[in-house]
């Protein structure tokens, strides 16, 4: 498996993002979708890494953006369905807690769905040490997403 930061001009990974983004569209209402199309994915303030088997296939995905100085959200988490259960998410997740402490980021946010589908999101993210915490940024208090954060020991 290789991870590297992705430019997102690429027609594999835009695909792959298109996927992710009519998925999130399906999982709840439009006001609590929070996923990020490409365009906005190309903020200098997000970096995306594509993650990719050995054959050099788009297996995952996921981007950080920066908050603040010292803070930053986990966006578009996402693997590639028929490669679920490899690992893949909490080696992504461990290269961008790495990452996120090598730029001296002391906390890491993400926002996630509260239903069913989102439940083996939610076990990858607490079991990586995140805690629940209120809304951060500019996400409203709202029943169908999940507030979570890690603190990044200085």
């Amino acid at each position: 498996m290789h991870i590297a930061v992705d430019d997102l001009t690429g027609p594999a990974i835009l695909e792959f993002l298109g996927g992710h983004l009519a998925d999130m569209r399906t999982q709840g209402p439009p006001e609590s979708t929070h996923a990020l199309d490409a365009d906005a994915l190309r903020d200098p303030a997000v970096t995306v890494w594509a993650v990719r088997d050995d054959t050099g296939e788009l297996i995952g995905c996921g981007a950080l953006k920066e908050l603040a100085p010292d803070d930053a959200e986990i966006k578009s988490m996402r693997t590639a369905p028929w490669a679920t259960g490899r690992g893949i998410a909490g080696t992504l997740l461990q290269h961008m807690i790495g990452e996120a402490r090598g730029r001296g980021y002391r906390t890491l946010h993400l926002e996630t769905g509260s239903t069913a589908y989102f439940a083996p999101a939610r076990r990858l993210y607490l079991r990586h040490g995140f805690v629940a915490c209120p809304p951060f940024a500019d996400y409203p208090d709202d029943p169908n997403s999940v507030h979570l954060r890690l603190d990044l020991p200085g």
